[in-house]
């Protein structure tokens, strides 16, 4: 029998005002993986889950969760989903153990609220309204009103948003069962840290496109062949005591490398980085009569990806 994708868009469309906003994105994500999507702020991500979500209705292309319709069979849809809005979406006069409560009433199997407020500290803000709680009260709320009608796919939008440390970690445990259980889990992101940790697929979009897909490890790896004695994927970020041109130096270690100017006197060096590429830097440095302040060498980070695939100006 073929494998049936949790979720499954199609060439989705998506337009306002005559401006389009997603523009023929194609995005599959499966049972028991957690599926990242990431963008900048604009790229279209936050519109495509609400098409899945069935908030929003795609101008042109397919959209299937769980084999349905999210807009025409949204009734059949909804007791096998659940949503966590990035803004909690919740009603803020409720105290927040009420909410929960409410909420896991009109499920035939929910799971025991006792042990999800538990796990997710909601007793020390039980009796609290929504809107006098802070931002990080309001994300475990939002996430235990999520998962506590048992969803097949649940969508997580900013999940760690505003928590402090032992919260997030909280929240990725949490994470990681409902998918060990073959939940499918859509989670959007602005924390590079948290996709990487997390994500089983990471999509990257922009413009309304996906610009790149697939695991963390072959995305960081990605474009970057072995060698020896040199590492793919790896980034050397050097700071100087004043401006360098990054052309000169692309120009002194070939084109095997990619060298990103981050700002006047911060260079990047990204590619199969070995001993010979930071002798080569080194003496290109001496050869400037240029001091490097600072040398940083590590292993290239989703972030970079990022980076590198949307770009550095602001939007």
């Amino acid at each position: 029998m073929p494998h049936s994708p949790a979720v499954e868009v199609r060439g989705l469309v998506k337009r306002y005002g005559g401006r389009t906003v997603v523009d023929g994105l194609d995005l599959t994500a499966d049972s028991g993986r957690v599926t990242a999507v990431l963008g900048p702020n604009g790229a279209g991500k936050t519109t495509t889950v609400e098409c899945c979500e069935g908030l929003r209705s795609p101008d042109a292309g397919t959209v299937r969760v769980l084999g349905l319709d999210p807009v025409a069979q949204g009734a059949a849809l909804r007791p096998r989903v659940g949503v966590m809005l990035q803004d909690g979406g919740l009603p803020t006069g409720v105290r927040a153990r009420e909410m929960l409560d409410h909420v896991a009433r009109m499920y035939a199997d929910p799971l025991s609220t006792d042990e999800l407020a538990e796990r997710l500290g909601l007793g020390a803000f039980a009796r609290t309204t929504v809107r006098r709680l802070s931002g990080g009260q309001r994300q475990r709320l939002a996430l235990a009103v999520a998962v506590v009608g048992r969803p097949r796919v649940v969508f997580l939008d900013e999940p760690s948003a505003g928590m402090d440390p032992q919260s997030r970690l909280a929240v990725w445990e949490l994470v990681r069962e409902l998918r060990d259980q073959g939940v499918a889990v859509i989670l959007t992101t602005h924390l590079m840290e948290e996709a990487e940790d997390l994500a089983d697929h990471v999509v990257v979009v922009d413009g309304g496109r996906v610009l790149a897909e697939g695991t963390v490890a072959a995305l960081l790896a990605g474009g970057h062949g072995p060698a020896t004695g040199e590492h793919p994927g790896t980034t050397l970020v050097l700071r100087t005591e004043r401006p360098v041109d990054a052309d000169a130096l692309r120009r002194t270690l070939g084109g095997t490398l990619a060298v990103e100017q981050r700002s006047a006197t911060t260079l990047a060096v990204t590619g199969p980085v070995g001993p010979r590429t930071l002798a080569d830097v080194t003496a290109w440095l001496a050869a400037q009569d240029v001091l490097a302040t600072r040398l940083d060498l590590g292993p290239r980070t989703l972030e970079d990806v990022f980076l590198d695939l949307t770009g550095r100006s602001l939007r």
